[in-house]
């Protein structure tokens, strides 16, 4: 399976995928970090997640997946949500919340 094809089974089979540097119990960059302190004060405590450290391939191809050139990498219900300053400014916005809640249920 390519990469891409790796990518679209994983966004498409969990309802909120992270790819980020490290885990949620030790990120490895500030902007992960910030992500995952963003989902978990949105009430999600359970998402997918995948370390791009330990996987270059995903790395390298989440890039091209989404057009987007940085990690990490928020998708909600298979749509591509944006990084860390798209995901704080939608955090502030009370918009993040509010898409993350059509997850629930």
């Amino acid at each position: 399976m390519s990469a891409h094809d790796t990518i679209h089974q994983q966004v498409t089979s969990h309802p909120v995928v992270l790819y980020m540097k490290g885990n949620p119990s030790f990120p490895q960059c500030g902007f992960s970090a910030n992500a995952v302190r963003i989902l978990s004060a949105c009430g999600v405590d359970k998402f997918f997640s995948v370390n791009v450290l330990e996987e270059p391939e995903i790395r390298q191809g989440i890039k091209e997946y989404a057009s987007w050139p940085t990690i990490p990498q928020l998708y909600v219900n298979g749509e591509f949500v944006g990084g860390s300053d798209i995901m704080t400014e939608m955090f502030q916005s009370g918009e993040l919340k509010t898409l993350l809640e059509t997850t629930k249920g």
